[in-house]
């Protein structure tokens, strides 16, 4: 039996979401529901929603709606004309400042929503405005369809190398920082006698999370642009493969609360690309596949120019992937629920 699917009755809120995955990482795009996010800079629009406006970011990420893993964004006016859009990243724990696979979902997004006036082949340029800076995306357009979406990131660069850190459980190790849009540490995953594509989930997480909790406390972070973006976002587990070769080098993130990227991590790779081409393994425009020790997805990165991001000698990193759609959802809100506005189970 067919039937029109329509809103049911209800009194609380309601939301219209995009969904879509890049490399199997969720992306819940959120195009109308939200009150207007007051604020004039897209950082401050971070804080704003962060204080005033979190209760929607759990009803929209956490159960019964969303799952402990679930990745969203917000779109926003920006505050510069050069943006084709602006975003709000959100997860499980908050609101994070750059988010690679968020931005190729988001491309093709914008260009198949006509966020975008004139799409050109073979590739339409799209500006994302992210709480990191501006972003380009660059995405695949050909007889009315898009494709892989490429991107170049706000300037990366590496923090500081071979720091030690006191990790509960392990002893202390050294651990790489570097900048990606967000901060990461970076660690071989068999300095704890794992195997970022073959070892259990719990016991990568377990290890991933130690690593951030110790950098978290022991390691103050910095970022000249803003205080802001001055924190860590979370630690990568790597295959250990930092020389360049042909051949995919595979990492798992674990950011947030706990939460585990099932693609290879768009920012991610733009800090492991900066973090390669300063200990000088790989070259300039020398093009590394990045798979995902969760699901076997690829992304591939490139440094593709030298800059500087205040004293730090930085480049701008090209990565590249694919995303696709899986559904169109309209959400509402029952005053009556006590849940409405979310919860989680671990």
């Amino acid at each position: 039996m067919e039937m029109e699917v329509q809103s049911p009755p209800h009194q609380g809120g309601e939301f219209s979401v995009v969904d879509m995955h890049t490399g199997g990482e969720p992306l819940r795009i959120i195009v109308s529901g939200y009150p207007e996010v007051k604020g004039d800079t897209i950082l401050s629009k971070r804080r704003y929603a962060r204080e005033h406006l979190d209760h929607l970011r759990r009803a929209l990420m956490f159960e019964p709606r969303g799952h402990a893993d679930m990745y969203g964004a917000l779109i926003v006016d920006s505050e510069t004309p050069k943006a084709d859009l602006a975003v709000l990243f959100m997860h499980n724990e908050g609101y994070s400042t750059m988010c690679g696979h968020a931005v190729i979902a988001l491309g093709r997004f914008a260009v198949d929503y006509k966020l975008v006036k004139e799409p050109q082949t073979p590739e339409t340029q799209v500006n994302i405005l992210c709480p990191c800076g501006l972003v380009q995306a660059f995405v695949e357009y050909s007889d009315g369809k898009t494709g892989r979406v490429r991107f170049l990131s706000v300037p990366a660069f590496v923090f500081a190398e071979d720091v030690p850190v006191e990790v509960e459980g392990f002893g202390e190790l050294t651990v790489d920082i570097s900048y990606g849009g967000a901060f990461y540490a970076f660690i071989d995953a068999q300095r704890f006698g794992l195997d970022v594509t073959k070892s259990r989930t719990r016991d990568l997480v377990d290890a991933a999370t130690a690593v951030t909790k110790a950098v978290k406390s022991q390691v103050k972070l910095y970022h000249p642009c803003s205080e802001d973006l001055a924190f860590l976002y979370g630690t990568i587990l790597t295959d250990g493969k930092e020389e360049y070769s042909p051949e995919p080098t595979a990492n798992m993130c674990v950011f947030a609360e706990a939460q585990v990227d099932r693609s290879p991590t768009g920012s991610g790779v733009t800090a492991r690309v900066a973090l390669q081409y300063h200990k000088g393994l790989i070259q300039m425009n020398q093009t590394r596949t990045f798979q995902s020790g969760a699901t076997g997805s690829q992304f591939t990165g490139k440094a593709v120019q030298e800059v500087e991001c205040g004293d730090f000698k930085a480049v701008v990193v090209e990565v590249s992937g694919r995303a696709f759609y899986t559904g169109v959802s309209r959400f509402v809100q029952e005053t009556e629920d006590q849940l409405t506005t979310g919860f989680l189970l671990k």
